[in-house]
């Protein structure tokens, strides 16, 4: 029932998000993970200490405070239906499908009004680079990299490990997902610290990457186009799993995505994905969030399939 389980999830979510008087009054499961890995960076990455096996130590704990309680809420849940709907109402928080949506369509609306202040704000609460550099080209072409990738990290794979696993395998992979996000840069205070969150999250991501840029072909107006591109440049991607559903999302809106782009005070030249094809327009954003939904209606369908014949 693992499976009818996360299609609630996602269904509740994709309904409600997560409301933001909710927010005001506990916060959110991530936050609560974010707060404890906050505190053992301050604890146990401090200058001169062994960080690497800090890290380590840090990784068990991050994961084992999300796994534990997981474990022992299912052993509790009653078998069946009962089960599978209450799994699906606590695993509700843990995809931010509806969340992913509203962040990326806030970059698109001034951007194809013209304001390109507004929408360089607006991206850069999703990525990284530095958004003071980007053209209207580039806020998109960040805007569809982060809904490419954001796709698989935080909805696909996600519902991926609770499918095979349940609660606890959707808490753990959340969990190892936040690690990555604070601790795994290969900076000086994290390189040694962090390596090891790093490294697991490249490998749970392995088959939910691969399934997005499946998922994005499929949902494509040319869906042969899009697994062309994909097959032939995603191994080209600095990471080990971004490049897949980025260079199907390339290839399926006939844009070219990644290239060198403005960290901080350097730039990294990276590879375009679907280099022969056009920059992305604003409107291309839009293109992107209704293949987005087309994406996860077919996750979805996959999950019902599983929930019904399984």
């Amino acid at each position: 029932m693992f499976a009818a389980a996360m299609l609630i999830a996602l269904a509740i979510d994709a309904a409600i998000g997560w409301p933001d008087a909710l927010y005001r009054r506990i916060g959110h499961p991530v936050t609560w993970i974010g707060a404890l890995i906050m505190a053992l960076d301050l604890r146990l990455n401090a200058e001169g200490a062994r960080r690497k096996r800090n890290g380590v130590i840090t990784f068990a704990l991050v994961v084992g405070a999300a796994l534990l309680p997981a474990c022992a809420v299912t052993l509790a849940l009653p078998q069946g239906w009962t089960g599978a709907l209450i799994t699906g109402v606590l695993a509700w928080p843990l995809v931010a499908a509806r969340s992913m949506y509203t962040h990326v369509a806030a970059v698109a609306q001034p951007l194809q009004a013209g304001d390109l202040a507004a929408a360089r704000q607006a991206v850069a609460m999703i990525v990284g680079r530095d958004p003071a550099q980007l053209g209207s080209a580039g806020v998109a072409r960040a805007a569809l990299e982060s809904l490419a990738e954001n796709t698989s990290d935080g909805i696909i794979a996600p519902l991926f490990w609770g499918v095979i696993f349940g609660l606890p395998g959707i808490a753990a992979y959340k969990a190892i997902n936040t690690l990555d996000s604070m601790i795994g840069h290969k900076t000086p205070r994290f390189q040694d610290f962090g390596w090891f969150s790093a490294r697991t999250d490249d490998w749970v991501n392995l088959i939910p990457a691969r399934l997005t840029g499946a998922l994005f072909s499929l949902a494509a107006p040319a869906p042969r186009r899009a697994w062309a591109v994909m097959q032939a440049d995603a191994r080209a991607h600095r990471s080990p799993n971004a490049g897949w559903p980025e260079s199907a999302l390339a290839g399926a809106l006939n844009i070219r995505l990644s290239g060198p782009r403005i960290y901080e005070n350097h730039i990294a030249n990276e590879p375009w994905l679907n280099a022969a094809a056009p920059d992305p327009s604003p409107s291309h954003i839009t293109q992107g969030l209704r293949l987005y939904i087309r994406a996860l209606a077919l996750m979805a369908g996959l999950m019902a399939a599983l929930a019904t014949f399984a």
